[in-house]
Protein backbone atom coordinates (compact mmCIF):
# COMPACT_ATOMS: atom_id res chain seq x y z
CA UNK A 1 0.00 0.00 0.00
CA UNK A 2 1.48 3.15 -0.86
CA UNK A 3 0.88 6.57 1.34
CA UNK A 4 0.96 10.07 1.17
CA UNK A 5 1.25 12.82 3.66
CA UNK A 6 -0.35 15.76 2.97
CA UNK A 7 -0.51 19.67 4.41
CA UNK A 8 -3.84 19.71 5.33
CA UNK A 9 -5.94 22.81 5.88
CA UNK A 10 -9.54 21.76 5.29
CA UNK A 11 -9.74 24.33 3.06
CA UNK A 12 -10.39 24.25 -1.09
CA UNK A 13 -6.31 23.18 -2.17
CA UNK A 14 -6.06 20.98 0.62
CA UNK A 15 -9.75 19.53 0.26
CA UNK A 16 -9.35 19.14 -3.07
CA UNK A 17 -6.04 17.29 -3.26
CA UNK A 18 -6.52 14.75 -1.16
CA UNK A 19 -9.04 12.77 -4.48
CA UNK A 20 -6.48 14.03 -6.65
CA UNK A 21 -3.82 12.44 -4.47
CA UNK A 22 -5.43 9.11 -5.45
CA UNK A 23 -6.69 9.78 -8.68
CA UNK A 24 -4.08 11.27 -10.42
CA UNK A 25 -0.89 10.29 -8.85
CA UNK A 26 -1.93 6.49 -7.82
CA UNK A 27 -1.80 6.42 -4.11
CA UNK A 28 -3.69 3.94 -2.20
CA UNK A 29 -3.74 6.41 0.83
CA UNK A 30 -3.59 9.64 1.84
CA UNK A 31 -2.79 11.19 5.60
CA UNK A 32 -3.72 14.27 6.50
CA UNK A 33 -1.21 16.80 8.80
CA UNK A 34 -2.32 20.03 10.35
CA UNK A 35 0.46 21.51 12.38
CA UNK A 36 -0.46 24.24 15.54
CA UNK A 37 1.69 26.89 14.98
CA UNK A 38 -1.08 29.42 16.50
CA UNK A 39 -3.53 29.42 14.59
CA UNK A 40 -7.55 30.56 15.54
CA UNK A 41 -9.41 27.09 17.25
CA UNK A 42 -11.46 27.29 14.12
CA UNK A 43 -9.18 26.55 11.82
CA UNK A 44 -8.63 23.05 13.71
CA UNK A 45 -12.12 22.67 13.93
CA UNK A 46 -12.71 22.97 9.78
CA UNK A 47 -9.88 20.61 9.97
CA UNK A 48 -11.02 17.88 11.44
CA UNK A 49 -14.33 18.17 10.30
CA UNK A 50 -13.12 17.94 7.00
CA UNK A 51 -10.66 15.22 7.48
CA UNK A 52 -13.89 13.52 9.13
CA UNK A 53 -16.22 14.29 6.17
CA UNK A 54 -13.49 13.05 4.13
CA UNK A 55 -12.70 9.66 5.98
CA UNK A 56 -9.26 10.94 6.25
CA UNK A 57 -7.07 9.80 8.59
CA UNK A 58 -5.53 13.00 10.28
CA UNK A 59 -3.21 14.08 12.38
CA UNK A 60 -3.00 17.88 14.54
CA UNK A 61 1.11 18.20 15.80
CA UNK A 62 1.38 21.24 18.61
CA UNK A 63 4.76 23.17 17.10
CA UNK A 64 4.05 26.11 19.30
CA UNK A 65 7.09 25.83 21.52
CA UNK A 66 9.66 25.19 18.16
CA UNK A 67 7.70 27.98 16.29
CA UNK A 68 7.82 30.45 19.46
CA UNK A 69 11.57 30.29 20.06
CA UNK A 70 12.52 30.67 16.46
CA UNK A 71 10.59 33.85 16.57
CA UNK A 72 12.40 35.02 19.62
CA UNK A 73 15.51 33.99 17.61
CA UNK A 74 14.72 36.54 14.89
CA UNK A 75 14.27 38.77 17.51
CA UNK A 76 17.90 38.47 18.09
CA UNK A 77 18.88 39.13 14.52
CA UNK A 78 15.62 42.07 14.47
CA UNK A 79 14.74 40.31 11.69
CA UNK A 80 12.04 41.86 8.98
CA UNK A 81 11.81 41.70 5.48
CA UNK A 82 10.96 44.85 3.48
CA UNK A 83 9.64 46.05 6.50
CA UNK A 84 7.51 43.56 8.25
CA UNK A 85 8.51 41.16 10.48
CA UNK A 86 8.47 37.23 9.53
CA UNK A 87 5.87 35.35 10.28
CA UNK A 88 4.44 33.17 7.81
CA UNK A 89 8.06 32.66 6.38
CA UNK A 90 9.24 31.50 9.64
CA UNK A 91 6.13 29.20 10.35
CA UNK A 92 6.59 27.33 6.85
CA UNK A 93 9.82 25.17 7.91
CA UNK A 94 8.16 24.69 11.50
CA UNK A 95 5.32 22.69 9.53
CA UNK A 96 7.41 21.39 7.25
CA UNK A 97 9.18 19.25 9.54
CA UNK A 98 6.56 18.56 11.73
CA UNK A 99 4.81 16.87 8.28
CA UNK A 100 8.01 15.46 7.17
CA UNK A 101 8.59 13.79 10.85
CA UNK A 102 4.58 12.50 10.71
CA UNK A 103 5.06 11.18 6.60
CA UNK A 104 8.32 9.23 8.08
CA UNK A 105 6.68 7.34 11.36
CA UNK A 106 3.57 6.36 8.82
CA UNK A 107 6.15 5.08 6.37
CA UNK A 108 4.62 6.95 3.44
CA UNK A 109 6.29 7.44 -0.37
CA UNK A 110 5.02 10.63 -0.95
CA UNK A 111 4.75 14.27 0.79
CA UNK A 112 2.52 16.52 -0.32
CA UNK A 113 0.91 20.65 -0.52
CA UNK A 114 -1.19 22.70 -1.84
CA UNK A 115 0.70 25.42 -2.70
CA UNK A 116 0.28 27.24 -6.09
CA UNK A 117 2.87 27.95 -8.24
CA UNK A 118 2.92 31.78 -8.05
CA UNK A 119 3.39 31.51 -4.08
CA UNK A 120 6.78 31.45 -1.45
CA UNK A 121 5.18 28.77 0.65
CA UNK A 122 5.99 25.83 -2.03
CA UNK A 123 9.65 27.06 -1.75
CA UNK A 124 9.92 26.90 2.07
CA UNK A 125 7.51 23.61 2.17
CA UNK A 126 9.61 21.46 -0.37
CA UNK A 127 13.37 23.18 0.62
CA UNK A 128 12.70 21.07 3.62
CA UNK A 129 11.38 18.05 2.49
CA UNK A 130 13.63 17.07 -0.61
CA UNK A 131 16.49 16.37 1.98
CA UNK A 132 14.37 12.95 2.50
CA UNK A 133 13.87 10.33 0.22
CA UNK A 134 10.13 10.78 0.27
CA UNK A 135 8.53 11.94 -3.39
CA UNK A 136 7.39 15.82 -3.14
CA UNK A 137 3.91 16.20 -4.74
CA UNK A 138 2.29 19.47 -5.30
CA UNK A 139 -0.86 18.96 -7.26
CA UNK A 140 -2.52 22.84 -7.63
CA UNK A 141 0.88 23.56 -9.56
CA UNK A 142 1.58 20.23 -11.21
CA UNK A 143 -2.19 19.93 -12.36
CA UNK A 144 -2.44 23.89 -13.31
CA UNK A 145 -5.62 24.28 -11.22
CA UNK A 146 -7.52 27.58 -10.82
CA UNK A 147 -9.93 28.16 -8.36
CA UNK A 148 -12.65 27.97 -10.40
CA UNK A 149 -11.61 24.84 -12.09
CA UNK A 150 -10.96 23.62 -7.97
CA UNK A 151 -14.81 24.92 -7.28
CA UNK A 152 -16.70 23.18 -10.05
CA UNK A 153 -14.56 19.61 -8.76
CA UNK A 154 -15.38 20.24 -5.26
CA UNK A 155 -19.00 20.58 -6.42
CA UNK A 156 -18.90 17.27 -8.81
CA UNK A 157 -17.40 15.21 -6.01
CA UNK A 158 -19.37 16.73 -3.34
CA UNK A 159 -16.75 17.39 -1.76
CA UNK A 160 -16.81 19.24 2.12
CA UNK A 161 -16.11 22.67 0.91
CA UNK A 162 -18.54 26.19 1.62
CA UNK A 163 -18.32 26.71 -1.81
CA UNK A 164 -14.71 26.90 -1.80
CA UNK A 165 -14.38 30.78 -1.13
CA UNK A 166 -13.23 30.68 2.84
CA UNK A 167 -13.81 34.46 2.60
CA UNK A 168 -13.47 37.90 0.87
CA UNK A 169 -9.78 37.40 2.02
CA UNK A 170 -7.13 35.14 2.14
CA UNK A 171 -5.81 34.97 5.92
CA UNK A 172 -2.67 33.45 7.68
CA UNK A 173 -2.24 33.52 11.08
CA UNK A 174 0.60 32.01 13.36
CA UNK A 175 1.34 33.15 16.94
CA UNK A 176 3.79 35.55 15.17
CA UNK A 177 1.54 37.12 13.00
CA UNK A 178 -1.56 37.64 10.82
CA UNK A 179 -1.45 38.09 6.93
CA UNK A 180 -4.57 39.08 4.87
CA UNK A 181 -4.50 39.37 1.02
CA UNK A 182 -6.61 38.95 -2.43
CA UNK A 183 -9.93 39.95 -3.50
CA UNK A 184 -10.11 44.22 -3.71
CA UNK A 185 -6.88 44.13 -1.65
CA UNK A 186 -5.01 42.96 -4.39
CA UNK A 187 -5.62 46.38 -6.11
CA UNK A 188 -2.87 48.84 -4.61
CA UNK A 189 -4.59 51.86 -4.71
CA UNK A 190 -7.48 50.20 -2.66
CA UNK A 191 -7.58 51.10 0.91
CA UNK A 192 -8.56 48.46 3.26
CA UNK A 193 -11.49 48.56 5.47
CA UNK A 194 -10.88 48.25 9.22
CA UNK A 195 -13.45 44.95 8.95
CA UNK A 196 -9.51 43.17 7.93
CA UNK A 197 -7.88 43.76 11.11
CA UNK A 198 -8.52 41.31 13.87
CA UNK A 199 -5.06 41.83 16.40
CA UNK A 200 -5.45 45.23 16.11
CA UNK A 201 -7.61 48.03 16.53
CA UNK A 202 -7.76 51.79 14.78
CA UNK A 203 -5.06 53.98 17.34
CA UNK A 204 -6.55 55.94 19.85
CA UNK A 205 -5.34 59.48 21.50
CA UNK A 206 -5.00 56.59 24.82
CA UNK A 207 -1.40 55.33 25.63
CA UNK A 208 0.25 52.73 27.80
CA UNK A 209 3.85 52.20 29.26
CA UNK A 210 5.61 48.62 29.95
CA UNK A 211 8.56 47.41 30.61
CA UNK A 212 10.08 43.98 29.05
CA UNK A 213 13.10 42.43 30.11
CA UNK A 214 16.19 40.72 28.24
CA UNK A 215 18.37 38.41 28.82
CA UNK A 216 21.02 37.78 26.48
CA UNK A 217 18.69 39.22 23.92
CA UNK A 218 15.90 37.35 24.56
CA UNK A 219 12.53 39.06 25.89
CA UNK A 220 11.62 36.83 29.01
CA UNK A 221 9.34 39.29 31.20
CA UNK A 222 6.98 41.55 30.92
CA UNK A 223 6.43 43.78 33.99
CA UNK A 224 8.56 41.94 36.05
CA UNK A 225 6.46 38.66 35.52
CA UNK A 226 8.34 35.75 33.51
CA UNK A 227 6.82 34.03 30.51
CA UNK A 228 7.61 31.23 28.59
CA UNK A 229 8.07 31.97 24.72
CA UNK A 230 4.42 30.99 23.67
CA UNK A 231 2.94 33.04 26.86
CA UNK A 232 4.90 36.47 25.96
CA UNK A 233 3.92 36.76 22.35
CA UNK A 234 0.26 36.30 23.35
CA UNK A 235 0.35 38.77 26.52
CA UNK A 236 2.06 41.35 24.31
CA UNK A 237 -0.52 40.73 21.40
CA UNK A 238 -3.03 41.54 23.45
CA UNK A 239 -1.13 44.22 25.12
CA UNK A 240 -0.14 46.56 22.22
CA UNK A 241 -3.23 45.09 19.10
CA UNK A 242 -5.53 47.84 21.19
CA UNK A 243 -3.25 50.77 20.75
CA UNK A 244 -3.00 49.78 16.31
CA UNK A 245 0.23 48.67 17.16
CA UNK A 246 2.06 46.75 14.36
CA UNK A 247 -0.15 47.04 11.14
CA UNK A 248 1.96 46.95 7.94
CA UNK A 249 0.69 47.72 4.31
CA UNK A 250 3.35 46.24 1.99
CA UNK A 251 4.27 45.76 -1.67
CA UNK A 252 6.18 42.63 -1.09
CA UNK A 253 8.50 40.85 -3.89
CA UNK A 254 8.47 37.20 -3.79
CA UNK A 255 10.69 35.02 -4.22
CA UNK A 256 10.01 34.02 -7.84
CA UNK A 257 9.62 38.03 -8.96
CA UNK A 258 6.17 38.56 -8.68
CA UNK A 259 4.95 42.05 -6.29
CA UNK A 260 2.05 41.42 -4.53
CA UNK A 261 0.23 43.32 -1.67
CA UNK A 262 0.32 42.19 1.80
CA UNK A 263 -1.33 43.68 4.64
CA UNK A 264 0.06 42.53 8.20
CA UNK A 265 -0.79 42.60 11.82
CA UNK A 266 2.12 41.54 14.37
CA UNK A 267 1.91 43.88 17.45
CA UNK A 268 4.33 41.45 20.08
CA UNK A 269 6.24 41.07 16.98
CA UNK A 270 6.75 45.00 16.67
CA UNK A 271 7.29 45.64 20.04
CA UNK A 272 10.10 42.80 20.89
CA UNK A 273 11.68 44.34 17.69
CA UNK A 274 11.75 48.25 18.57
CA UNK A 275 12.27 47.24 22.20
CA UNK A 276 15.67 44.54 21.35
CA UNK A 277 16.99 47.42 19.08
CA UNK A 278 16.43 50.15 21.64
CA UNK A 279 18.32 47.77 24.26
CA UNK A 280 21.22 46.82 21.84
CA UNK A 281 21.49 50.91 20.71
CA UNK A 282 22.30 50.79 24.68
CA UNK A 283 25.18 48.27 24.92
CA UNK A 284 27.01 47.91 21.19
CA UNK A 285 29.53 49.68 20.29
CA UNK A 286 28.99 51.75 17.02
CA UNK A 287 31.62 49.31 15.16
CA UNK A 288 28.94 46.53 16.33
CA UNK A 289 25.94 48.27 15.34
CA UNK A 290 27.01 49.07 11.80
CA UNK A 291 28.55 45.06 11.12
CA UNK A 292 25.60 43.59 12.63
CA UNK A 293 23.05 45.27 10.55
CA UNK A 294 24.78 43.30 7.94
CA UNK A 295 24.41 40.22 9.69
CA UNK A 296 20.77 40.64 10.13
CA UNK A 297 20.08 41.62 6.71
CA UNK A 298 21.20 38.12 6.14
CA UNK A 299 19.83 35.98 8.50
CA UNK A 300 16.30 37.89 7.72
CA UNK A 301 16.76 37.36 3.82
CA UNK A 302 17.64 33.46 4.82
CA UNK A 303 14.56 33.69 7.00
CA UNK A 304 12.20 35.05 4.55
CA UNK A 305 13.29 32.17 2.17
CA UNK A 306 12.74 29.39 4.67
CA UNK A 307 16.21 28.37 4.74
CA UNK A 308 16.69 28.90 8.12
CA UNK A 309 18.99 25.80 8.66
CA UNK A 310 21.41 26.76 6.09
CA UNK A 311 25.05 26.54 6.91
CA UNK A 312 25.51 30.12 6.60
CA UNK A 313 22.71 31.15 9.29
CA UNK A 314 24.85 28.60 11.58
CA UNK A 315 28.02 31.23 10.69
CA UNK A 316 25.58 34.20 11.42
CA UNK A 317 24.33 33.01 14.51
CA UNK A 318 27.87 32.65 15.91
CA UNK A 319 28.36 36.39 15.50
CA UNK A 320 25.03 37.11 16.95
CA UNK A 321 25.02 34.90 20.15
CA UNK A 322 28.53 36.57 20.58
CA UNK A 323 26.91 39.98 20.81
CA UNK A 324 23.75 39.13 22.36
CA UNK A 325 25.60 38.14 25.79
CA UNK A 326 25.51 42.24 26.38
CA UNK A 327 22.09 42.23 25.37
CA UNK A 328 20.56 42.11 29.02
CA UNK A 329 18.47 44.82 30.40
CA UNK A 330 14.93 47.10 30.35
CA UNK A 331 13.29 48.78 27.79
CA UNK A 332 10.31 50.73 28.80
CA UNK A 333 8.11 50.74 25.89
CA UNK A 334 5.35 53.23 25.31
CA UNK A 335 2.26 51.92 23.39
CA UNK A 336 0.95 55.32 21.78
CA UNK A 337 -1.05 56.14 18.03
CA UNK A 338 -0.03 52.93 16.50
CA UNK A 339 3.43 53.20 17.66
CA UNK A 340 5.12 50.94 20.22
CA UNK A 341 7.77 53.28 20.79
CA UNK A 342 10.95 53.17 23.12
CA UNK A 343 11.21 55.63 26.08
CA UNK A 344 13.33 54.25 28.41
CA UNK A 345 16.56 51.42 28.38
CA UNK A 346 18.72 50.15 31.07
CA UNK A 347 21.33 47.62 30.94
CA UNK A 348 24.66 47.08 33.29
CA UNK A 349 26.36 46.70 30.09
CA UNK A 350 25.79 49.80 29.03
CA UNK A 351 28.36 51.40 26.41
CA UNK A 352 27.39 54.64 27.68
CA UNK A 353 28.05 57.87 30.72
CA UNK A 354 25.41 60.08 31.31
CA UNK A 355 27.97 62.12 33.10
CA UNK A 356 30.78 61.70 30.01
CA UNK A 357 28.17 62.59 27.78
CA UNK A 358 26.16 65.89 29.55
CA UNK A 359 26.65 69.59 28.52
CA UNK A 360 26.86 70.44 32.24
CA UNK A 361 30.52 68.45 32.60
CA UNK A 362 33.69 70.28 31.34
CA UNK A 363 35.83 66.70 30.44
CA UNK A 364 35.08 63.64 29.58
CA UNK A 365 36.84 61.61 31.90
CA UNK A 366 40.67 62.81 31.34
CA UNK A 367 40.14 63.91 28.13
CA UNK A 368 39.41 68.04 27.79
CA UNK A 369 37.45 69.31 24.95
CA UNK A 370 40.62 71.69 24.18
CA UNK A 371 41.58 67.77 22.73
CA UNK A 372 39.35 67.58 20.57
CA UNK A 373 40.59 70.75 18.53
CA UNK A 374 43.30 68.49 16.60
CA UNK A 375 40.25 65.93 15.81
CA UNK A 376 38.18 68.63 14.56
CA UNK A 377 41.40 70.34 12.53
CA UNK A 378 41.96 66.78 10.63
CA UNK A 379 38.31 66.33 10.35
CA UNK A 380 37.35 66.55 6.64
CA UNK A 381 40.95 67.46 5.56
CA UNK A 382 40.91 64.60 2.30
CA UNK A 383 37.35 66.56 1.45
CA UNK A 384 39.45 70.17 2.00
CA UNK A 385 41.89 68.64 -0.13
CA UNK A 386 39.92 66.53 -3.22
CA UNK A 387 38.09 69.92 -3.11
CA UNK A 388 40.69 72.50 -3.53
CA UNK A 389 42.23 70.18 -6.41
CA UNK A 390 38.78 70.06 -8.32
CA UNK A 391 38.56 74.03 -8.13
CA UNK A 392 41.98 74.53 -9.38
CA UNK A 393 41.81 72.06 -12.33
CA UNK A 394 38.13 74.47 -13.10
CA UNK A 395 40.12 77.28 -12.93
CA UNK A 396 42.96 76.49 -15.30
CA UNK A 397 40.08 74.92 -17.72
CA UNK A 398 38.81 78.29 -17.84
CA UNK A 399 42.00 80.41 -18.80
CA UNK A 400 42.87 78.02 -21.40
CA UNK A 401 39.50 78.45 -23.16
CA UNK A 402 39.53 82.03 -22.51
CA UNK A 403 43.50 82.15 -24.21
CA UNK A 404 42.28 80.19 -27.27
CA UNK A 405 39.41 81.87 -28.01
CA UNK A 406 37.16 78.88 -28.02
CA UNK A 407 35.31 80.23 -24.73
CA UNK A 408 34.11 83.46 -26.83
CA UNK A 409 31.26 84.14 -28.89
CA UNK A 410 31.85 84.55 -32.59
Amino acid sequence: MTRVALAFSGGLDTTVCVPLLEEEYGYDEVIGVTVDVGQPAEEFDEAEETAEALDLEHYVVDANKEFAQLCLDSVRANATYQGYPLGTALARPVIAEAILEVAEENDCTGIAHGCTGKGNDQLRFEAIWRDSDLEVIAPVRELGLTREWEQEYAAEKELPVEGGSGGDWSIDTNLWSRSVEGDELEDPSYVPPEEIYEWTQAPSGESQEIEIAFEAGYPVAVDGVEYEPVELIEHLNDLAGPYGVGRTDSMEDRMLGLKVRENYEHPAATTLLNAHEALEALVLTQEEREFKQLIDQKWSKKGYEGLIDAPLVDALEGFIAETQERVTGTVTIRFEGGQARAVARDSDYAAYSAEHASFDTETVGKITQEDATGVAKYHGFQRRLANEAIAANVEDEEVELATDGSGTDE
